[in-house]
Protein backbone atom coordinates (compact mmCIF):
# COMPACT_ATOMS: atom_id res chain seq x y z
CA UNK A 1 0.00 0.00 0.00
CA UNK A 2 2.99 2.33 0.95
CA UNK A 3 4.73 1.69 -1.91
CA UNK A 4 1.28 2.27 -4.20
CA UNK A 5 0.99 5.79 -2.62
CA UNK A 6 4.77 6.57 -3.38
CA UNK A 7 4.34 5.72 -6.55
CA UNK A 8 1.45 7.94 -6.97
CA UNK A 9 2.73 10.68 -5.24
CA UNK A 10 5.91 10.30 -7.28
CA UNK A 11 4.22 10.46 -10.09
CA UNK A 12 2.32 13.29 -9.31
CA UNK A 13 5.38 15.52 -8.11
CA UNK A 14 6.93 14.27 -11.87
CA UNK A 15 3.73 15.65 -13.56
CA UNK A 16 4.13 18.77 -12.02
CA UNK A 17 8.05 19.38 -12.57
CA UNK A 18 7.17 18.66 -16.13
CA UNK A 19 4.31 21.38 -16.04
CA UNK A 20 6.57 24.11 -14.46
CA UNK A 21 8.98 23.57 -16.71
CA UNK A 22 7.05 24.28 -19.73
CA UNK A 23 5.58 27.28 -18.14
CA UNK A 24 9.43 28.32 -17.05
CA UNK A 25 10.38 27.43 -21.04
CA UNK A 26 7.26 29.67 -22.24
CA UNK A 27 8.25 32.44 -19.50
CA UNK A 28 11.62 32.68 -21.22
CA UNK A 29 10.32 32.31 -24.38
CA UNK A 30 7.94 35.52 -23.67
CA UNK A 31 10.98 37.39 -22.06
CA UNK A 32 13.11 37.37 -24.83
CA UNK A 33 10.44 38.05 -27.01
CA UNK A 34 9.84 41.36 -25.08
CA UNK A 35 13.33 42.41 -24.82
CA UNK A 36 13.21 42.31 -28.48
CA UNK A 37 10.25 44.65 -29.00
CA UNK A 38 11.52 46.71 -26.23
CA UNK A 39 14.56 47.18 -28.63
CA UNK A 40 12.90 47.61 -31.83
CA UNK A 41 10.86 50.70 -29.86
CA UNK A 42 13.95 51.89 -28.90
CA UNK A 43 15.08 51.67 -31.97
CA UNK A 44 11.52 53.76 -33.15
CA UNK A 45 12.31 56.35 -30.77
CA UNK A 46 15.83 57.03 -32.13
CA UNK A 47 14.59 56.97 -35.89
CA UNK A 48 11.92 59.92 -34.33
CA UNK A 49 14.70 61.50 -32.88
CA UNK A 50 16.02 62.13 -35.99
CA UNK A 51 13.06 63.21 -37.69
CA UNK A 52 12.48 66.07 -35.24
CA UNK A 53 15.79 66.77 -35.92
CA UNK A 54 15.35 66.84 -39.52
CA UNK A 55 12.10 68.95 -39.48
CA UNK A 56 13.77 71.86 -37.44
CA UNK A 57 16.64 71.95 -40.09
CA UNK A 58 14.12 72.37 -42.97
CA UNK A 59 11.75 74.48 -40.64
CA UNK A 60 15.21 76.79 -40.15
CA UNK A 61 15.96 76.98 -43.65
CA UNK A 62 12.31 77.66 -44.16
CA UNK A 63 12.49 80.80 -42.31
CA UNK A 64 15.68 81.61 -43.56
CA UNK A 65 14.34 81.96 -47.04
CA UNK A 66 11.37 83.95 -46.02
CA UNK A 67 13.17 86.15 -44.57
CA UNK A 68 15.48 86.69 -48.01
CA UNK A 69 12.44 86.68 -49.80
CA UNK A 70 10.63 89.51 -47.70
CA UNK A 71 13.98 91.52 -48.03
CA UNK A 72 13.68 90.94 -51.78
CA UNK A 73 10.37 92.30 -52.21
CA UNK A 74 11.23 95.47 -49.99
CA UNK A 75 14.30 96.07 -52.67
CA UNK A 76 11.99 95.44 -55.49
CA UNK A 77 8.56 97.67 -53.76
CA UNK A 78 6.57 94.38 -54.59
CA UNK A 79 5.12 94.61 -51.07
CA UNK A 80 1.37 95.69 -50.64
CA UNK A 81 2.06 97.50 -46.71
Amino acid sequence: MTDNTENLILEHLRAMRAGMDKLNDKITFLTERVSSIEQQLASVHTQLAGLHTDMASINARFDNIDRRLDRIERRLDLTSV
